[in-house]
This record gives structure tokens, C-alpha cells and sequence, in this order.
């Protein structure tokens, strides 16, 4: 049977929902977002645009970190009964509130780092934070922002280094633009380098699970013993989109480095 992609409507929604004076008006923008949304120069637009004639807003794709605290608190918890910081990156944050969500609620240590391509979205994270200054839930916990390329995440984090990876809308945005499949997978098999044999990535999407299961599992090295462990759990609807959880986890005793993309 035949395996029908299904373009990621969360994302367009959650275009739609910030472009205000209706998606007409901003053709311009739209077009590039739609085709280039695993372009620097797109986000940096999208991003001063967005928050050209108002106060900041913390922008959500998707959902914002109430949504999932259930899925990713959890994770948090130390392996052992020493205080080590776990380390948590939040891949592609653009503005989103859900990397310091983590590092106000987590009752355990943790070092929180929002990663994203475009200066700007860091930028205005960074303004906040020192604005109005965010509470740790963990008088341990760090919370930093960070210019990443995620295409080149293994130029900024080691092999085995990090516990938990949140991409919410990452990797759709880049399997949704015109050149960004071959990125995607790139991207994926060096988070899966960079994550410790006890830690994860997880990918929040709308994409239907027969399509983006396939996709894993030919991007993560196939099936046998050294395939990714992938399960899925479903979030929910939200304004009539289904969305889901694909936990990937590194494959046991396996060597998942890659070059990054030049």
C-alpha cells in the first residue's frame, strides 16, 4: 500500500495565526515560508517582521510548553541518585517559551540550551530573559540561547553530551520547505551522535504516523540491531490538528556520528 505524505498543516496554521490583516496581505512572506523554511534569511525576516509594530511575544509553533510538560518533565528525572545536571536542548526554538518553560517547572537540575539558526529569534530571547529574568524551578539549573545551525549540531555539542532533544516543528519545517529533506535527515542522525545511549530526541509533529515512521526509521539506518529505538505517543487536537510524539532514541553500541552539512 502506497504511503501518502501529508503536508504539515500545524505549521501553516501557526503562520496564519501570526501574519494579522490576513494571509493575502503578506503573499511575500508566506511564499517564503512555505519554500524556504530551511533558510537563515527566512526566519530572520519572519522573526523582525513579527515583532516589528509590538511588544515581545513569545511565539509558539504548534502548541506552547503546557501542552507537552507531561511528556518532557518527566525525561528529567536524574538516573541516579546524584544532583548531575541533565543537559536539554531545545533544537530550533525560534521564540518559543518551552526551553525556559523547562528550566522554571523542572524540579531537577538541569542545563537548558534554546538553539536556533536565526540571530534574531536568540536575540529577543536573550532581551527577555534579561528583562524579566525567569525563576529556576532547581536553584541549580542553567538556561542559556545559543545561534546553532542545527545542520552542524555536532560543531557545537559532543558525542554522547546531551539527555534529552526537543525538536517542536524543526524537523517539519525543514521537510516542508523545497530543499530541506536531505537537512532533515542529516540533522536527525547527528542528534542521535550527540544524545547519551540513555537519552532522546523528541519530535512534537502533525505528521501522520505511517509516513513519518518510514521516514525514522530509513532516515535512523533501517531496521535491525543497530536501528534507533522509535516509539510514538499521541498529544492531541488542537483547532483540528492531530499532533504526535516520536521518541527516538540512539541505537545501543552504535557509531551515529556524521559529517555536518556543508
Amino acid at each position: 500500500m502506497a504511503i501518502i505524505r501529508r503536508s504539515p498543516t500545524g505549521l501553516l496554521t501557526s503562520v496564519r495565526s501570526v501574519l494579522t490583516g490576513g494571509f493575502r496581505q503578506h503573499n511575500s512572506l508566506t511564499t517564503d515560508l512555505i519554500e524556504n523554511m530551511d533558510k537563515k534569511e527566512t526566519w530572520d525576516r519572519f522573526y523582525r517582521e513579527n515583532n516589528a509594530k509590538r511588544d515581545f511575544k513569545n511565539f509558539e509553533w504548534f502548541f506552547g510548553f503546557d501542552s507537552v510538560r507531561d511528556f518532557i518533565l518527566p525525561l528529567l528525572r536524574p538516573q541516579s541518585d546524584s544532583a548531575t545536571l541533565r543537559r536539554i536542548l531545545d533544537l530550533g526554538c525560534g521564540t518559543s517559551a518551552l526551553g525556559p518553560g523547562i528550566y522554571k517547572h523542572s524540579d531537577w537540575p538541569v542545563d537548558v540550551t534554546c538553539a536556533d539558526i536565526s540571530p534574531v529569534a536568540v536575540q529577543l530571547l536573550q532581551e527577555q530573559a534579561r528583562s524579566k529574568p525567569f525563576q529556576p524551578g532547581n536553584p541549580s539549573s542553567r538556561l542559556s540561547f545559543l545561534e546553532l545551525d542545527c545542520c552542524r549540531l555536532q560543531t557545537q555539542f559532543g558525542e554522547q553530551s546531551l539527555d534529552v532533544i526537543v525538536d517542536k516543528g524543526t524537523t517539519d519545517a525543514l521537510l516542508r520547505s523545497r530543499e530541506g529533506r536531505p537537512k532533515a535527515g542529516s540533522v536527525l542522525k547527528q542528534c542521535l551522535g550527540v544524545l547519551r545511549q540513555s537519552g532522546c530526541l523528541l519530535q512534537f509533529s502533525d505528521e501522520d504516523p505511517d509516513a513519518r515512521l518510514l521516514w525514522l526509521e530509513r532516515e535512523s539506518g533501517g531496521l535491525g540491531a543497530q536501528a534507533a529505538r522509535i516509539g510514538l505517543q499521541e498529544v492531541g487536537t488542537l483547532r483540528g490538528v492531530c499532533y504526535y510524539c516520536y521518541i527516538i532514541s540512539p541505537p545501543v553500541h552504535c557509531d551515529t556520528s556524521t559529517p555536518p552539512l556543508s
